[in-house]
């Protein structure tokens, strides 16, 4: 992708302020599951700590496609700020629930039914933005910039622990939230952004086999990464620095920037290539198993962030080539919320695994990701297929 196409699109009119706000209010998706899992590991076991983040991440996604719906059939506005108010009540409850773990996970839980759906709703702006040439510029920059979110997501909430305490870690992450969505709601074009009426079936683009086929791999895809703060979270206690899970992880959005950066020069393709990136996403989690030293660990676990932003990249042209006319914004809430699934799913069950044994809660991402890899391959058998 040309350097000119990515300058042109962040010197359009409200592109550096709803791109930024929209980075902002996405902060707790990397800062909220850290900072409840610090928050809850202070009293309650690894396994229970990584439950409260499960619910978390789940809650986001049993609501992402209704909000997102609910975005495509009336305004942007008013559901992003009623839900990321009723999300900061989510936060507050843990917060100020005194680790019992009944208000932890009603907390999570509140906390991720409630989060905005900022990423679909700037999907959706992209078109009001910039001219129709610039429109996947745009969409390609959107994607690789958000791995900075999970760069400084981790350090944030690091930052706000070690100053006032794991509870100050949950509150910053509600605080960010509302903060984006008030900047984000401020930009003209949200505010004069309306649904356009359209033929919509029940189950949305859910009913197009081939869809529903990848969006089970993009849930494979969450469950690895999900998995990896829980995984590495038990790695920092054994090396006796919890600190070190923050660096980590914000080592393996730095590689993931790195490589979506590198992917906006690439041809979008077709969907052949999406199990070629899904083997190359599986591959770079192989080596975590052998559980170095944290020096050599924070190189691999950049080199196992390098493949997600491609793999991403495709699966969202391919929905949007999937997705039946008038769902592209839903298609787009249904992979988010496959991947939310997902790493409820990775996180909940790596830290029984992790427990267990350490090396166990790494191997899960590359065996999870050979079924993602099934999946992908499928889809692009069928899609060869139908051309």
């Amino acid at each position: 992708m040309p350097d000119s196409g990515i300058r042109a699109v962040l010197r359009a009119p409200q592109v550096l302020l709803v791109l930024t706000a929209s980075q902002v209010g996405r902060l707790p998706l990397a800062s909220a599951p850290l900072a409840l899992l610090v928050y809850a590991r202070q009293a309650q076991s690894l396994a229970l700590a990584g439950i409260v983040v499960a619910i978390y991440t789940a809650g986001m996604a049993v609501t992402a496609p209704l909000l997102a719906r609910t975005v495509d059939r009336w305004r942007q506005s008013p559901v992003l700020w009623g839900s990321a108010a009723f999300s900061a009540v989510g936060f507050a409850l843990v917060a100020y629930g005194g680790h019992r773990i009944s208000i932890m996970l009603l907390g999570a839980a509140v906390a991720g039914l409630g989060t905005p759906p900022l990423e679909a709703c700037l999907r959706a702006l992209w078109p009001a933005l910039v001219p129709s040439a610039l429109v996947p510029v745009a969409y390609t920059l959107d994607i690789a910039v958000q791995e900075i979110i999970f760069v400084v997501g981790p350090l944030i909430t690091l930052s706000a622990v070690a100053l006032s305490g794991p509870a100050a870690g949950v509150l910053t992450a509600a605080a960010l939230q509302l903060g984006g969505v008030a900047a984000f709601t401020v930009a003209p074009a949200v505010r004069e952004w309306r649904g356009v009426p359209a033929h919509r079936h029940w189950a949305g683009p859910l009913r197009v086999r081939h869809f529903s086929i990848m969006v089970v791999g993009v849930a494979c895809v969450g469950a690895a990464v999900g998995s990896l703060p829980v995984a590495l979270t038990g790695y920092a206690e054994a090396a006796g620095d919890r600190s070190l899970t923050g660096w980590l992880l914000a080592a393996q959005a730095g590689g993931a920037l790195i490589g979506g950066l590198l992917y906006t020069r690439a041809a979008p393709g077709d969907a052949r290539r999406l199990p070629l990136l899904a083997v190359a996403f599986a591959a770079g989690y192989v080596p975590l198993v052998g559980v170095p030293g944290p020096g050599f660990m924070a190189a691999l676990v950049a080199v196992s962030g390098l493949a997600l932003p491609p793999l991403l990249t495709a699966v969202f042209l391919a929905a949007d080539r999937l997705a039946p006319k008038g769902t592209a914004v839903e298609a787009f809430a249904w992979i988010m919320t496959a991947f939310t699934v997902g790493s409820a799913l990775g996180a909940a069950l790596t830290g029984t695994l992790a427990e267990t044994n350490l090396r166990y809660g790494f191997l899960f991402a590359p065996a999870i990701g050979v079924v993602s890899v099934l999946s992908m391959a499928l889809v692009s058998g069928e899609r060869t297929r139908r051309r």
